[in-house]
């Protein structure tokens, strides 16, 4: 592909991905051929129906939330990456604003996910393990519990995306805090929580995306 042509691509991946998150899946595609300074006709021609669009960027999306946790297990020290794969996915969640969640609902075949899912999940275990090896993280935080921080962080970015990313970062690191082991109390069970409860729970309407 020519670097121009490869330039355009990626600019109307950009755009539908702000666009998807921001207004939901029926953005019409004149309007993101618009948004991204193309002909419909180059749209077309890139993303032939609008679920092939969808799907590039829910791939690209999911390709770097994976990379997150790649990127947490090299580093050395276990506490900060643990620390870092929390604080990059709610990042990446509050900006995501329920796109990912109705993709899957709209398009629940369009991507074989299961393999780079487990992937992930098998490595934030690891992070968890080696950061509780290492007396940081208090001995009774399960795996499970990071579905329940996607959940209580998915409730705080209903706003404005600005106010959205302020307010996750902060919901992180009162959470991160409480993690720590220095702070451990008693705590209930965890709940039976996992990544596919949260990928298949109702999405807020504040977006458009259902």
């Amino acid at each position: 592909m020519r670097a121009d042509a490869r330039h355009n691509r990626d600019r109307i991946v950009e755009v539908a991905r702000e666009l998807f998150a921001g207004r939901g899946l029926d953005v019409p595609m004149a309007v993101i051929a618009r948004h991204a300074r193309v002909g419909v006709a180059t749209l077309y021609r890139r993303f032939p129906t609008k679920e092939a669009l969808v799907t590039e960027v829910f791939a690209g999306q999911f390709a770097a939330c994976v990379s997150v946790v790649d990127d947490a297990l090299a580093d050395p020290d276990p506490w900060r990456g643990f620390c870092a794969a929390i604080e990059r996915v709610c990042a990446m969640q509050a900006v995501d604003r329920g796109f990912s969640a109705a993709f899957v609902a709209a398009f629940p075949d369009a991507v074989d996910i299961e393999q780079e899912r487990d992937r992930a999940i098998q490595g934030f275990a690891e992070l968890t393990r080696r950061a509780k090896a290492a007396g940081q993280l208090r001995a009774d935080f399960a795996p499970d519990d990071l579905v329940l921080l996607l959940m209580a962080n998915c409730g705080v970015i209903a706003g404005s995306t600005e106010t959205a990313q302020a307010a996750s970062r902060r919901l992180v690191a009162y959470l991160l805090g409480a993690f720590r082991a220095e702070q451990a109390g008693p705590l209930p069970p965890p709940a039976p929580l996992n990544l596919l409860d949260f990928l298949h729970a109702p999405v807020s309407a504040e977006n458009g995306i259902r």
